[in-house]
């Protein structure tokens, strides 16, 4: 028997202090941090805070009392960041317990319970802000991803992030996305080959010879893609021997006659201009990838809380 909290299927487990840095996830989702680098982002974010010499709590909250506390989904979404939470109660106190009911990638409804934390109160308090800020914002990613995934199923379409990322949190924004049911784009300049238009200018608009050059330098096996945005400039990429080809701010008219042109000669990406109104639009064209910025750079915050018993 499940809980009205709790989604059939799922599973609660115990997070004992230390024992376990992370929730087990859903096959292949894996958090993409090691523990010594999450236990030093969450320290750097911890100290940000003065969550070590919070004045406020010292005051007001004796050492030895204890508390329970309940993290809470207050709109419906899709859960991210729980590893990164619970170090941070666990750098503030290593004997607080967790058990988790929602792990990454699981969705939640309105007043769903995420995890269950027990321990010292000031440590859970002192903790408070930089659990949820990591959580809220990459929850807030994998809710958003979900929304555009959702919004194409049943098509051949695939939901891919880009490279529009906060700095130096782009593994954990790319992990929120696959929390979310969305796939990751190229992770970086050096991982694959991404001719854009700047790039064909710089070699007089010859796509063969800047596909060439690629091949050369490129590792072997790695794919590569072309930006396109007229129909003459994607037949010019399929005959130089594109892998993908990038339909850049394309009508849908324009993409379905891509679609047929290019005829599954190479995979076909839809970029700019992407909307949640207009996403099913663009997937029923026929295009293979649809690669949205919004995902990374615009997602909302999941609104997530912490409630202390007897609050």
């Amino acid at each position: 028997m499940t809980t009205p909290h709790e989604p059939e299927g799922s599973r609660r487990h115990i997070i004992t202090p230390r024992s376990v840095r992370a929730a087990n996830h859903e096959e292949g989702l894996l958090f993409p941090l090691s523990s010594e680098e999450t236990r030093q982002l969450v320290r750097t974010a911890l100290e940000e805070d003065g969550a070590f010499q919070d004045v406020t709590t010292i005051a007001t909250v004796r050492s030895d009392r204890r508390t329970h506390a309940t993290l809470v989904a207050r709109e419906k979404g899709v859960i991210c960041g729980a590893p990164l939470a619970i170090e941070a109660f666990h750098q503030l106190d290593e004997s607080i317990t967790v058990r988790v009911d929602a792990e990454d990638g699981a969705r939640v409804g309105e007043a769903t319970p995420v995890f269950f934390l027990t321990g010292k109160a000031r440590a859970i308090l002192s903790a408070e802000r930089v659990a949820l800020n990591f959580m809220q914002r990459l929850s807030g990613i994998a809710s958003l991803t979900r929304m555009y995934v959702d919004a194409v199923a049943g098509t051949r379409a695939k939901i891919l992030d880009t490279r529009k990322t906060t700095p130096g949190w782009r593994r954990l924004e790319k992990y929120a996305v696959r929390a979310g049911g969305g796939r990751n784009h190229r992770m970086n300049l050096s991982s694959s080959v991404l001719i854009k238009d700047n790039h064909l200018a710089a070699v007089d608009g010859d796509v063969q010879l800047a596909i060439t050059r690629a091949r050369e330098l490129a590792p072997p096996g790695a794919k590569v893609e072309v930006e396109c945005d007229r129909i003459e400039q994607v037949e010019r990429a399929v005959a130089a021997g594109a892998d993908i080809v990038l339909l850049d701010n394309m009508s849908l008219d324009e993409l379905r006659a891509c679609v047929k042109l290019v005829a599954r000669r190479a995979t076909i990406e839809a970029s700019g201009g992407v909307t949640r109104d207009r996403v099913r639009a663009i997937a029923e064209t026929g295009v293979d990838w649809i690669s949205v910025g919004a995902l990374t750079h615009s997602a909302p915050a999941l609104d997530l809380g912490l409630d202390f018993e007897g609050t």
